[in-house]
């Protein structure tokens, strides 16, 4: 099936939230259990934080759609801790359209959306090697780790890895 990449909207909240609440479970659960990753979906995926993220002036939110579904998405913004930098906190592909080059679309149209930026940023859980493999398939190299992925105190290891953008 063919997707498009498109800039996500009001109408696709539920569709994201659906998409990323099968994703992480598909993901995470092995490594953290149903629990937890229904709190963790629950805290970073509300239908409240998706249509923030959606609104974010200095953000860019993508779905990828068949024109029946969304098949992926992802979303960065401006990374303000660090200049010329833009941090990718989002890039996940429905588990039945993984490795259909879904994932590898989205990222191709991210990396355009910052010409300021000179590096784009991702955190990745640790035990996640599926994701820390298909970034570096794109490019990206680790440059640091951190115990704290995705919300203070959450006890989840992960690594830091970065990708000079194209001039």
């Amino acid at each position: 099936m063919v997707y498009f990449v498109r800039t996500a909207g009001e109408r696709d909240v539920e569709q994201i939230r659906s998409l990323l609440a099968e994703t992480f479970h598909a993901t995470y659960d092995p490594f953290y259990g149903s629990e937890r990753v229904q709190k963790m979906i629950d805290g970073w995926h509300s239908l409240a934080a998706i249509r923030s993220r959606i609104q974010k002036r200095e953000g860019e939110f993508l779905v990828a759609d068949n024109g029946k579904g969304i098949g992926g998405i992802g979303y960065a913004a401006v990374y303000p801790k660090m200049a010329k930098t833009a941090m990718l906190h989002q890039l996940y592909v429905r588990p039945s359209c993984q490795s259909e080059g879904i994932g590898r679309d989205i990222f191709a149209e991210l990396e355009t959306c910052f010409p300021d930026a000179e590096i784009m940023r991702v955190e990745v859980a640790l035990q996640n090697v599926r994701a820390i493999s298909f970034y570096t398939r794109l490019g990206f190299s680790q440059v640091d780790r951190m115990e704290e992925w995705g919300a203070p105190n959450s006890g989840l290891p992960a690594v830091i890895l970065e990708k000079r953008l194209p001039a």
